[in-house]
């Protein structure tokens, strides 16, 4: 047998389980789920009720296997090849920084994505209309609502001229080119700090740092922090009395500012829907990329009193929630 025959053999062996349940809708199916932290318990709420839509029930003909960690991105090859191992039907991630390590441990195996950035810029598929490969799904626009992000915040803040950028080592580089010019529109200087673990005293210097330096900050890097490292993150922002504003409603609930982005409950939902497409028969790489459409505004009332801030009522009332 020749080699190119041995590979293609290998190959279609390995995509033999997922074939044979499109054929049989009865068998149970084996959702992976890639992430370098824990997701939010609304996250994997909406993602249940996603796939019990379409008749997928966990404990009856489903099973999630998470493999996630705490936050340490230097782990994410590690995850990815143990929901390989465990022979895991599709594996869905949060992130482009995810599915590339999922896409890195498998080229097979169908990858689903619930947010993340341009995953052609990030050679992850070769257009959005048709991906290729076997990486489809979901991106959140992050990057593009960047300008919206710093317009928030001088809204709430007026007079605001200093904005602090907070990123995980190196998670930031896609955002320098948006921020930059959103800056420049806005008339705000930008201050970047970078965290390189997420170690408490770390987390403190860092917002210490901040806070020192500039009026209001930006965390970036939301999938690769836990509810712990969550939690902190907002303990400490309080602690040195820095208004600060994040990407996903998480923080906020943790009695963060405010925050703007996708609305990951819809994203997951939907993210269900391709997941059973493909459960059915269809392949990844034939699904567009689409982008999330719906966005939330979230602003803690409590919070902003704490701080010593008013925000303004038309603010209040474009918020999609207001916790009080």
């Amino acid at each position: 047998m020749t080699r190119r025959k041995f590979i293609t053999l290998l190959g279609g062996a390995a995509a033999w389980p997922l074939a044979a349940r499109a054929q049989q809708p009865g068998r149970s199916a084996r959702i992976g789920f890639l992430r370098a932290s824990a997701a939010p318990d609304h996250t994997m709420a909406a993602l249940r009720r996603g796939l019990a839509e379409h008749g997928y029930v966990e404990g009856k003909n489903l099973t999630l296997v998470p493999s996630w960690g705490d936050g340490n991105l230097d782990r994410l090859a590690e995850l990815a090849e143990a929901l390989v191992a465990a022979r895991v039907d599709l594996i869905l991630t949060d992130g482009t920084g995810t599915a590339r390590a999922a896409r890195a441990a498998t080229t097979i195996i169908p990858i689903v994505m619930a947010g993340g950035n341009d995953p052609v810029q990030g050679r992850l598929v070769t257009s959005l209309s048709r991906p290729g490969g076997n990486v489809t799904g979901f991106t959140t626009q992050v990057i593009e609502v960047t300008g919206k992000t710093f317009e928030i915040l001088t809204e709430i803040l007026p007079g605001l001229v200093r904005i602090g950028v907070i990123n995980l080592r190196d998670t930031g580089m896609p955002f320098l080119a948006p921020e930059a010019k959103a800056a420049q529109t806005l008339g705000v200087e930008l201050k970047y700090f970078e965290m390189a673990n997420l170690e408490t005293g770390t987390v403190d210097a860092v917002l210490r740092q901040a806070h020192e330096q500039v009026q209001a900050a930006v965390v970036r890097g939301t999938p690769f922090f836990s509810s712990a490292q969550r939690k902190l993150i907002v303990e400490r922002a309080m602690e040195h009395r820095l208004p600060t504003m994040y990407e996903t409603r998480d923080f906020v609930e943790l009695g963060g500012l405010v925050s703007y982005g996708a609305d990951f409950s819809a994203l997951f939902r939907l993210a269900a829907g391709y997941i059973v497409r493909i459960l059915n028969g269809a392949k990844a790489g034939d699904l567009p990329i689409e982008q999330a459409t719906k966005f939330e505004l979230v602003i803690n009332l409590a919070t902003a009193k704490k701080l010593g801030l008013a925000v303004p009522p038309v603010m209040l009332g474009r918020a999609d929630e207001v916790i009080e």
